[in-house]
């Protein structure tokens, strides 16, 4: 009987501290910060892309215009996720992270520069940006040099770059941060030259100039 009475105790225990536990995770998840930085990520996430789709059909007309024009794919949204998860792992066990509000509040910054240099590139460009690489040149499509594009020649990548890596410095997510920044630079590094092919297929010397007088705009990406 002593040995089930002192199981039964050191059961009582253990519970007590999984439920003491459990309560502080729930206390740091539903807390200020989490609040706020998860409020902040959430909003940027819907005004980016519901502008984004807003946008094209202002400038392209539904008929032209479709789900694509969202920007959200498989491995975008695994992107997001993981990110989330990792955000709530972290404030559970590492709750002193997410207290750096002067990152947090640089990354807010970022969020709202990248968003203001992506919308100037698509407002200035017109109909001569689409979310798709053109192919084949069309009687509209001009080559733009100026507004935002005098002083970056893919403006539109380099806000979403500044935008992508900003929310999770908003987040205090060191992991994400780093896998965020590697793979939009990579996804950049490979679709500038391909893109830039076809605009100087379509443009020739007149965008040779252009091209080495103005900075692509994504770091390390000439």
């Amino acid at each position: 009987m002593s040995f089930l009475k002192n199981l039964w105790g050191d059961l009582e225990v253990q519970i007590s501290i999984l439920t003491l536990y459990c309560s502080a995770s729930f206390s740091e998840i539903f807390s200020y910060t989490a609040y706020r930085q998860l409020s902040q990520m959430f909003l940027a996430i819907i005004f980016f892309h519901s502008s984004e789709y807003i946008l094209a059909l202002a400038v392209h007309g539904k008929s032209n215009v479709n789900l694509k024009s969202l920007l959200i794919s498989p491995s975008y949204l695994a992107a997001m996720f993981f990110s989330l998860l990792e955000y709530l792992i972290e404030i559970v066990l590492f709750p002193g992270m997410k207290e750096y509000w002067w990152i947090s509040n640089l990354g807010l910054v970022m969020v709202i520069v990248g968003e203001i240099i992506r919308k100037a590139a698509i407002i200035t460009a017109g109909y001569s940006f689409t979310h798709l690489i053109r192919t084949n040149h069309e009687e509209n499509h001009r080559l733009i040099t100026h507004g935002i594009y005098r002083f970056i020649r893919h403006p539109a990548y380099c806000g979403f770059f500044i935008w992508s890596v900003g929310t999770q410095i908003m987040l205090c997510n060191p992991i994400s941060m780093i896998g965020f920044a590697i793979v939009v630079w990579r996804f950049f590094a490979q679709r500038i030259p391909y893109e830039e092919y076809f605009l100087r297929q379509f443009f020739g010397s007149s965008y040779d100039e252009y091209a080495r007088g103005v900075p692509s705009g994504v770091p390390f990406v000439k």
